[in-house]
């Protein structure tokens, strides 16, 4: 095995000797990778609506952030939401301020976060592994189904996945950096990404980096690596850019109590109970078990999940030879340590992993150089696993679509191309998911050519079908749009919202409308008749549950079949209109009774 200790050109002189491409096929698969990659995240990116859960919020906070006069705080609906520190919304308001709200607008600076994921992690990989494990790698953290998940949603993990991945790029090379000045340049790159990461999504930025460099001077014994200045130079960068932040918010109005949520209501929160409002408990919500990561990582790391297992078991053999390959070593030191720290947190959502992802990645892209000699017969098992994964994958589509086809064909826009994008999508899948179970055994590096072009055939072909159908139950400026137009200019109240509909009445239909809390007690219901009694005019707009949505038309006569709330006649207000999504969100608008 290769060890981790070669640098500049004898290093790249070996390892292009390993490569399974010659250099015009080697450049003919980067791009053939790339092109494809680029067109599964803007088909992801932009070929859809906005989708609950939280894109709803996330589009109306940004498009908040496009005009309001204090940048901040980000606002919801008109009022503090200090979950998250605006740098993320401050990026996506600017598109949004010249081109409107359209969803593929908000979601722009996600390609770019995307980019520079791959970027950074295909870069770390070359450095540690050469440059076929750069390419593998970052197809890889490209392509994991959380990270591509990551990407294309409009929410505040996909730059701080770019900022971690920046961030361990940055580590890399101050940790094994032969010299100061380049000790110097790979830390002030960390620190950078870290302010970035900070301003996006609070201190959990810090998780992965810290943790890496805390786990690689314990794993190595260079406990001087902790107290080099170089290490902590950079600390300046990210007091000045943070501390800018938190002393404009500090002078802002309520500036201490919004300083309380962002820092300890929704940081330590997140680990544990603290005393707080029963809004502002995180630890109540996505509640942590056991194990959970554990049990769920293969489904975070689908398709590649065999591709990690093999190179694990691989990693598992040679550890003998651990102090001499750092791609290893930094791979496990910026994965496993962060996992362990977020299955002992008292919250626990997929999305959370998002940021160790870079480090099993960079596992798998050493792993591929690696067996590029030959693989052993588990390797060319784990592969043809993949292939198989893929096939099943298809297989779901097949359904997916087919069912999707029966329950609304009448409202496919155009169903040639439906069925016709579908199956181009699905042909070229299988027939390159054959092609690498056959190359499994003589050629793994074209076998992981075949793979990742498959995996974004299904990204791109039957999955742009579906997000098109699925739309149709996403449309929630339909909704609004409806609710402003019978509105007609009349006081608008929401009963018991939750953030969702706040944001999609705040973008869509009106910003000045008031809001009762919830849960509809009988003090909720005396505020609804104070209102009625005072304002006979208003109109009520009550979230429904959405179980039997199917049953209403768009805006049709309500059936009387008990969905309603019993205690419509005591508040006086009776049902005007009713709003649905086929498989979706449904609404009633309530007026007052004379």
């Amino acid at each position: 095995m290769n060890g981790g200790h070669c640098r500049g050109k004898a290093c790249r002189v070996k390892y292009s000797r390993q490569m399974p491409f010659e250099p015009l096929n080697y450049r003919r698969a980067l791009l053939g990778v790339a092109g494809a990659v680029l067109f599964a995240w803007c088909v992801g990116m932009f070929a859809r609506g906005y989708w609950t859960p939280d894109e709803p919020r996330e589009a109306d906070i940004a498009w908040r952030m496009s005009w309001q006069a204090d940048k901040a705080v980000p606002l919801l609906a008109g009022e503090a939401y200090c979950e998250k520190p605006p740098l993320t919304y401050w990026l996506a308001a600017i598109p949004i301020k010249y081109w409107g709200t359209r969803a593929w607008v908000a979601r722009l600076p996600n390609l770019l976060y995307a980019i520079i994921t791959a970027l950074a992690v295909g870069l770390l990989a070359s450095r540690s592994a050469g440059r076929f494990a750069g390419l593998v790698a970052a197809a890889t953290v490209s392509t994991f189904l959380l990270s591509y998940q990551v990407a294309i949603w409009l929410a505040t993990d996909a730059p701080l996945l770019a900022a971690t991945s920046v961030a361990l790029l940055g580590a890399y090379t101050g940790f094994y950096a032969s010299g100061n000045p380049v000790r110097l340049r790979g830390y002030l790159l960390m620190h950078c990404a870290l302010a970035f990461g900070f301003l996006s999504k609070s201190a959990v930025a810090w998780m992965v980096p810290a943790l890496a460099i805390l786990t690689l001077s314990l794993w190595e014994k260079r406990w001087r690596e902790l107290i080099r200045w170089e290490l902590h130079a950079g600390l300046l960068i990210q007091a000045l850019l943070i501390l800018s932040w938190v002393w404009l918010v500090y002078r802002g109005n309520q500036g201490v109590e919004h300083l309380k949520v962002f820092f300890w209501n929704n940081l330590v929160g997140r680990f544990t109970a603290v005393d707080a409002p029963p809004e502002l408990q995180y630890a109540a919500a996505h509640r942590n078990s056991p194990g959970k990561y554990l049990i769920e990582l293969p489904v975070y790391l689908f398709p590649w999940t065999f591709l990690v297992i093999a190179a694990a078991h691989r990693a598992w053999r040679q550890r003998g030879t651990f102090q001499d390959n750092r791609a290893v070593r930094f791979a496990l030191a910026s994965s496993l340590p962060s996992l362990l720290v977020l299955s002992v947190a008292a919250t626990a959502r997929n999305i959370y992993l998002a940021p160790a992802l870079p480090g099993f990645a960079l596992l798998v892209g050493w792993w591929a150089r690696e067996i590029l000699p030959g693989p052993n017969v588990w390797e060319v098992r784990a592969i043809r696993a993949t292939a198989v994964l893929l096939l099943i994958g298809a297989a779901v589509f097949v359904a997916a679509l087919s069912g999707l086809g029966l329950a609304s064909w009448p409202s496919i826009l155009n169903p040639p191309a439906y069925i016709g994008v579908s199956l181009v999508g699905l042909s070229v899948a299988a027939v390159l998911a054959i092609r690498a179970w056959a190359a499994a055994r003589d050629q793994p590096g074209h076998a992981h050519w075949a793979l990742c072009l498959a995996y974004c055939s299904l990204l791109i072909g039957p999955a742009s079908q579906a997000y098109r159908q699925i739309d149709t139950w996403q449309d929630l400026a339909q909704i609004s749009g409806a609710v402003r137009r019978d509105a007609d200019g009349r006081p608008l109240v929401l009963l018991a919202p939750d953030e969702t509909t706040r944001a999609i009445i705040d973008m869509y239909a009106t910003t000045s409308v008031q809001s009762i809390p919830g849960p509809l007690d009988s003090i909720g219901i005396g505020r609804v008749q104070s209102i009625a009694s005072v304002e006979p005019g208003s109109l009520f707009l009550l979230y429904l549950p959405t179980q039997s949505a199917l049953r209403l038309p768009w805006r049709g006569k309500p059936p009387q079949t008990g969905l309603f709330p019993r205690w419509l006649p005591e508040a006086n207000l009776r049902i005007q209109k009713t709003y649905s999504l086929p498989n979706g969100r449904r609404y009633a608008l309530l007026e007052v009774t004379h």
